[in-house]
């Protein structure tokens, strides 16, 4: 819509929504737009903090990227063949052949996530999404717990690649893809390319920091220990989701800022506001 494509852009909102939602859609996006020509507002990064509404969304955003990173995706992805092998698996080949079923299970997993983000919801699939994460953590940790601590046994080792299996097919269909979707649908027109782009950073600044810290965390107090840490998050992004994150499944973007309004100044101010 924005570079004047309008035939491709009603194409690809034909593929979400059905008439007569689809000219509903059509005529609040050609709105915003010739807003956005008329008033030509120029952001600043100090604008996302000085609006309440665009510092709650970004806090929700920002907040959904950095739990991806801090609930241990990263960890799981590019440890996996040294995890395998702390668990008990010394073979460098048994090694990354289970990483590569790990691996696997990510890809088709995610495929999964693509049908079910807008059946189940964001918010719903990122709850079940991480209360399956939380699970698998208690499983992984424990048995690399009890590793750790003189019972290394082949049967411990196959519940912690069973660990992580586990976390693989909770974490790829919710807190894969929801953060992005939730971080594409959050923000007014004018922030979102910024607030987009600064929610990214977060996401990646917190996969450097559990990238390069996991292994010496390992070395300090051990790899069932590291994975207790990790479970805490997990409960803790939790209940961020439940308290923060909005639902906005089937929302317009005006229906998505009213619930920021409403969070901020209350639903009566919101409805004054909305009414002048």
């Amino acid at each position: 819509m924005l570079q004047n494509r309008k035939e491709e852009a009603v194409g690809v909102l034909s593929k979400i929504y059905s008439s007569p939602r689809l000219e509903d859609e059509i005529a609040i996006l050609e709105e915003l737009l010739e807003q956005e020509r008329k008033s030509e507002v120029k952001v600043k990064y100090s604008d996302i903090f000085k609006k309440k509404e665009i510092r709650c969304a970004f806090i929700c955003g920002g907040g959904l990227q950095a739990f991806q990173q801090f609930s241990a995706i990263s960890i799981i992805m590019y440890y996996s063949p040294i995890i395998i092998q702390m668990a008990g698996f010394r073979s460098n080949q048994s090694a990354l052949f289970l990483s590569l079923i790990v691996s696997g299970m990510n890809a088709a997993a995610t495929i999964l996530g693509i049908y079910l983000i807008d059946i189940a919801g964001r918010k719903v699939l990122a709850l079940a999404s991480l209360s399956g994460m939380t699970i698998s953590l208690v499983v992984l940790s424990t048995s690399c717990y009890l590793m750790g601590h003189g019972n290394a046994t082949q049967t411990l080792g196959w519940i912690a690649i069973l660990g992580l299996v586990l976390y693989i097919l909770f974490y790829a269909p919710g807190m894969g893809p929801v953060p992005w979707t939730v971080n594409s649908e959050i923000y007014p027109q004018e922030y979102r390319g910024l607030c987009g782009g600064m929610s990214a950073t977060v996401n990646w600044i917190c996969s450097v920091i559990m990238s390069t810290s996991f292994l010496s965390v390992v070395d300090a107090i051990g790899l069932g220990e590291s994975f207790m840490i990790l479970l805490g998050v997990s409960v803790i992004a939790v209940v961020f989701v439940i308290f923060c994150m909005p639902e906005t499944k089937g929302l317009t973007f005006e229906e998505v800022a009213n619930i920021w309004n409403e969070r901020v100044h209350g639903k009566d101010k919101n409805v004054q506001k909305t009414q002048l």
